[in-house]
């Protein structure tokens, strides 16, 4: 795929903040590769601290609106809309998606808006209340998505999901996997690990990644673990951080497994884990389509992921490798990983539909722009 120095138009890419969330790498990943085929990018964000800034390319501008949350950005947005004029700007995550079509408006200029729909928005899918601010912004969802000029859902199902609760034509959605895999992929998965659990003729290790809290369903890897524990060796780490902490360090303790479960927090390579772990777990209840499994696959580490809605089952069809298990199903969960554990490490897999250039002229394409 061509790629040159970045010309213009320019395309702009709002986010609240670059946090260290699956969203937040995928639209850095994203800048990376609008810049490589040869588009100016502004990374327009709410609060422009946070885990993944070291990760912005060179080439990609950063526009720091100063707000510490992604509703008081507005006024900052509108007034770079206006200064700026950017041909697209392509927004992350339902809050920015609504201060995107909400500011362009304000704005009045011709820039085009997508929204990227990145995870399930109906309620029997998400089975969370949220707080009253997510529940005005799913108010707002459906008049003003019809507004934007293009609308991206990263998976099959979440499209789905969208345009049934949105009643939105789902012929508007256009599916686009994230942008997941980049060069430094490779370099990152072997960068040096001195995790004792992790050297050479240790037990094997379990990996699962996400942050701590109920939609991860780390509350069901872990009995599963237990039962897997108490068949063979075997060593459970966790990389993440969350509410869920002390809950789940206390469940573990309850089975008997503390001292082979870690939880060392928030891990900003976890690459160099998965190129190094036995098997990746996936257990949650919901998702919208899991990068972490896509990169764990990439660094050659079995996978063993809940079917739940949505994307685990795309990936693993595209993959052509993984197990799927029903959701909340823990001795299923549990048998899966111990047939895991016994199979050898998955041969070079064709990833191709998630590579970041791949899925920057997919959104180019999908923007018009």
């Amino acid at each position: 795929m061509p790629s040159g120095p970045a010309t213009s138009p320019t395309v702009a890419i709002f986010m609240p903040s670059l946090a260290g969330g699956g969203a937040e790498r995928a639209m850095v990943n994203l800048s990376r590769g609008l810049s490589e085929l040869g588009r100016s990018v502004d990374l327009v964000l709410g609060d422009a601290a946070g885990p993944y800034r070291g990760e912005v390319p060179e080439a990609v501008r950063i526009v720091d609106l100063g707000a510490s949350r992604v509703t008081t950005a507005l006024p900052g947005l509108v007034r770079y809309l206006r200064r700026s004029r950017p041909a697209c700007l392509i927004a992350a995550l339902d809050h920015a998606n609504v201060v995107a079509i909400v500011a362009r408006g304000l704005a009045r200029v011709p820039t085009r808006v997508m929204v990227s729909i990145r995870d399930m928005v109906s309620p029997q899918a998400t089975m969370d209340p949220g707080t009253l601010r997510a529940r005005l912004v799913a108010l707002m969802m459906p008049a003003l998505y019809r507004r934007a000029d293009a609308i991206v859902a990263v998976s099959a199902g979440v499209a789905d999901d969208a345009a049934d609760a949105l009643h939105l034509d789902r012929r508007r959605i256009v599916v686009v996997p994230n942008p997941v895999l980049t060069p430094a992929l490779a370099g990152l998965a072997a960068a040096p690990l001195e995790h004792p659990w992790l050297a050479a003729g240790m037990p094997p290790v379990v990996l699962a990644c996400g942050r701590l809290v109920r939609q991860k369903g780390f509350d069901i890897l872990l009995p599963a673990f237990a039962q897997v524990a108490a068949r063979r060796p075997a060593r459970l780490v966790i990389l993440g951080e969350g509410p869920d902490r002390a809950t789940l360090e206390a469940q573990a303790r309850e089975l008997g497994i503390a001292d082979a479960v870690a939880m060392p927090g928030f891990e900003a390579n976890p690459f160099r884990f998965m190129a190094r772990a036995r098997l990746f777990v996936l257990s949650s209840r919901r998702e919208g389509s899991p990068n972490v499994l896509v990169q764990a696959l990439a660094c050659g580490c079995p996978v063993v992921a809940t079917d739940c809605p949505s994307g685990p089952r795309e990936i693993v069809a595209l993959a052509g490798c993984g197990r799927l298990v029903g959701v909340g199903e823990v001795e299923a969960l549990a048998e899966a990983m111990l047939a895991a554990l016994d199979e050898p490490r998955p041969a070079t897999l064709d990833l191709g539909e998630f590579h970041y250039l791949t899925s920057a002229a997919r959104y180019l394409a999908a923007a018009g722009a």
